[in-house]
């Protein structure tokens, strides 16, 4: 990068964090999703074999893929979540690291006033 100024990527930065940002609750939403899978799933299997209801291959089968479903979707979601937390982090430190070049101004009075009086 250039010694221009570093606002114009500052401001790519923040974008790219909110991006992060709303991937990762993407993710948490998807965390989610995957525990009700194989929760359900879970229970489903289990009723059947203790008989709550007939024996049914269908339903069966449809609970088998609940809980491995539910947990490849956990597994990638967690490493997606992984990935996004570690990007947000750098692109947090980036975004640090370039406000701390900035040269910040006061605002306020320049009369010396400090408010004593």
């Amino acid at each position: 990068m250039d010694e221009g100024d570093p606002r114009e990527e500052i401001e790519r930065l923040e974008a790219r964090i909110e991006q992060f940002g709303a991937k990762i609750e993407s993710c948490r939403k998807f965390a989610v999703a995957s525990r009700v899978a194989i929760g359900m799933g879970g229970v489903l299997l289990l009723a059947g074999l203790l008989g709550a209801f007939r024996f049914n291959a269908a339903i069966m089968t449809t609970a088998i893929a609940a809980v491995l479903g539910g947990i490849v979707l956990s597994g990638s979601n967690r490493s997606t979540a992984n990935e996004a937390s570690d990007q947000l982090a750098e692109a947090e430190a980036r975004r640090a690291a370039l406000i701390g070049l900035i040269e910040l101004h006061v605002v306020g009075d320049d009369n010396g006033a400090t408010g004593d009086g």
